[in-house]
C-alpha cells in the first residue's frame, strides 16, 4: 500500500527580484543565441551540418527560456518585455505561452504593448482578447485593430457589449475609463443569510471585494455592506439594519487623479460609481488606483523635463523627435543668458573673478525654483492650490526663499571673499544671491499655476523656463550690481 504525502506543496512568493534574475537569465541565453548563430554563419562554409546544429542549439535555447518565462507571474513577463529592446522582445514574446497573452497585455506599458499586438497575428489577438472582461477590452481597445474589436464584439452578452461602449465612450484620465463592471450588489429588504447563500452560490468573488452595494429595485445605490460587518452580524438581521448609509460615491465623468486623492484620504479599497441618477454603474477598486498614481507620477516626471513617455529602446528618430523641440528651446533660453552675460564684458574683464562666480548664483537660484515648483506642482496635483489661498501660498514661499537665502548667502559671501579678498565682492555676491533665489521661487510658483489655470500640465517643460529665468536674471543682477558698486 502507498501512503500519499500530505504536505502541501510549499507556497510560491512574489517578490519583483526574481523578475530581476529572470530578466538577466533571459539576456544570458540570448546572448548565447546570437553568439551560436554568428559561430555556426563562420563555420558554415566549411561544414554543411553547421547549419542543423545551430537549429538546434536555438531550439534548446528557446526550450530553456520558454521554461523559464511561463513560470513567471504575468506581470514579470511584462517587466522582462519591457527591459527588452525591440527584436528580443519579440522573440520572447513569441515564446509566451498563449495563456498568458491577455494578462501580459493588460500589464504592459502603452509603448510595449503596440509592438506586442503588431507582432501576433489576427487569430491570436481574438483568442488572447475574447476572454477579457468589458473594461479590460476597453483599456486595450486603442491599440487593437478594428477588425479584432468587432469580431470579440461578436462573441459579447447585449450586457457586455453595451458595458464595453459605455467604458470606451469615457476620456481616457476618467473614473468611467477604469471603472470595473464586476461587483455584488444586494438588496435591503433580504436577510444576511440571504446574502450568504447567495456569495457562495457565487463561488468566487471579484477582486478586492470588500463591501457588498445595497441596491433598491431601480438600481439606486442604498448604502454599502462591509464584509467585515456581514460575517459577525446575526443571520436572521435584515441588511438595511446593519448596511452602512454614509458612503462615498464617484461618478463616471469624475477625474481619475481626483479618485486617486479620495482613496488616499479615506483608505478605501474600493468605491462605487454612480450615474446621474443615482443607480450603481460601476466601482474602482485600490488596483485601479495604483496604477493611475504610477501613471501620473511617470508622466509628471517626464513632463518636467519637456518629455513623453517612450520606448527606452525607440528609433533614434522616435527619440529625437520626443527631445529636441524642449532640448532646442533650452539652447535659446541659454544663448539668452550668454547674450546677457556679453552685455557685461567690460565689468568682467575688470574683475575676473567674476566670471567664476556668476554660475554659483544662477545654480543656487534654479535649486531653490526647483525646490519651489515641486512643492507647488504636488500641491495642484492634489488639489491643494485654491483662489483663497493662492496669495498667501506665494507670500509663504517668497518668505521661506528669503530666509533660506540670507543664511545662504553668508556662506555665499565669505566664499566669495576668501577666494577674491575683497569684502565688497562678498556683499554684492551676497546681494545677487538673494535676489536670484526670489526670482527662482517667483517663477517656481507662477509657471505651473499659469500653465494650470490655462487648462494645461502645470509640470510640462517647467524646468526649461525656470533655468532661462534664474540663468538671465541671475547674470543679469548679479554682474548688473558689481557694474554699480565695483566699476
Amino acid at each position: 500500500m502507498t501512503i500519499a504525502s500530505s504536505t502541501p506543496p510549499a507556497p510560491r512568493r512574489l517578490d519583483p527580484e526574481d523578475a530581476q534574475l529572470a530578466l538577466r537569465q533571459v539576456q544570458d541565453l540570448l546572448r548565447r543565441q546570437q553568439l551560436v548563430s554568428e559561430l555556426a554563419h563562420r563555420q558554415y562554409a566549411e561544414n554543411d551540418r553547421a547549419g542543423l546544429m545551430e537549429n538546434l542549439l536555438h531550439r534548446q535555447h528557446d526550450a530553456e527560456i520558454k521554461l523559464l518565462v511561463d513560470q513567471l507571474h504575468p506581470a514579470d513577463i511584462a517587466f522582462i518585455l519591457e527591459s527588452l529592446p525591440k527584436d528580443e522582445r519579440q522573440i520572447i514574446w513569441s515564446l509566451v505561452d498563449h495563456s498568458h497573452d491577455a494578462d501580459v497585455l493588460l500589464e504592459v506599458d502603452d509603448w510595449v504593448r503596440e509592438s506586442l499586438i503588431e507582432a501576433m497575428d489576427r487569430q491570436d489577438l481574438v483568442a488572447a482578447t475574447s476572454d477579457m472582461d468589458a473594461d479590460e477590452l476597453a483599456d486595450i481597445a486603442p491599440d487593437l485593430p478594428p477588425d479584432v474589436v468587432a469580431e470579440v464584439q461578436k462573441g459579447l452578452t447585449d450586457e457586455e457589449r453595451a458595458r464595453l461602449l459605455t467604458a470606451m465612450g469615457y476620456p481616457e484620465d476618467s473614473v468611467g475609463a477604469i471603472m470595473d463592471f464586476e461587483m455584488v450588489r444586494v438588496r435591503e429588504d433580504v436577510t444576511l443569510e440571504v446574502v450568504l447563500r447567495y456569495l457562495r452560490r457565487l463561488g468566487e468573488l471579484p477582486d478586492h471585494t470588500d463591501q457588498i452595494f445595497v441596491v433598491d429595485r431601480q438600481d439606486r445605490l442604498q448604502g454599502t455592506l462591509p464584509l467585515t460587518r456581514l460575517l459577525v452580524s446575526e443571520p436572521e438581521t435584515d441588511v438595511r439594519d446593519v448596511m452602512s448609509p454614509d458612503f462615498l460615491a464617484l461618478s463616471p465623468t469624475d477625474s481619475d487623479a481626483d479618485a486617486a486623492g479620495a482613496f488616499e484620504r479615506y483608505d478605501l479599497v474600493s468605491a462605487p460609481v454612480t450615474d446621474e441618477q443615482g443607480r450603481l454603474i460601476g466601482r474602482v477598486t485600490i488596483a485601479d488606483v495604483v496604477d493611475v498614481i504610477r501613471e501620473d507620477s511617470d508622466e509628471q516626471a517626464l513632463s518636467r523635463a519637456g518629455m513623453q513617455e517612450e520606448d527606452i529602446f525607440a528609433p533614434m528618430r522616435a527619440a529625437m523627435r520626443n527631445r529636441a523641440p524642449w532640448l532646442l528651446l533650452n539652447l535659446c533660453t541659454a544663448a539668452i543668458a550668454s547674450i546677457v552675460a556679453s552685455r557685461f564684458e567690460d565689468t568682467v574683464s575688470h574683475i575676473v573673478i567674476l566670471a567664476f562666480l556668476m554660475s554659483i548664483v544662477a545654480g543656487i537660484g534654479g535649486n531653490s525654483g526647483n525646490q519651489t515648483m515641486t512643492m507647488i506642482i504636488r500641491a495642484l496635483a492634489v488639489g491643494r492650490v485654491t483662489p483663497d489661498n493662492v496669495w498667501r501660498l506665494i507670500k509663504k514661499e517668497l518668505s521661506v526663499t528669503l530666509l533660506v537665502g540670507l543664511c545662504g548667502s553668508l556662506v555665499a559671501g565669505g566664499f566669495a571673499w576668501f577666494i577674491s579678498g575683497e569684502i565688497s565682492i562678498a556683499l554684492v555676491m551676497m546681494g545677487a544671491m538673494v535676489c536670484n533665489m526670489l526670482v527662482g521661487a517667483g517663477v517656481g510658483v507662477l509657471v505651473p499655476m499659469v500653465r494650470a489655470r490655462f487648462g494645461k500640465d502645470p509640470a510640462l517643460g517647467s524646468s526649461v523656463l525656470l533655468t532661462f529665468a534664474t540663468d538671465s536674471l541671475g547674470f543679469f543682477i548679479f554682474l548688473g550690481l558689481a557694474t554699480i558698486f565695483l566699476v
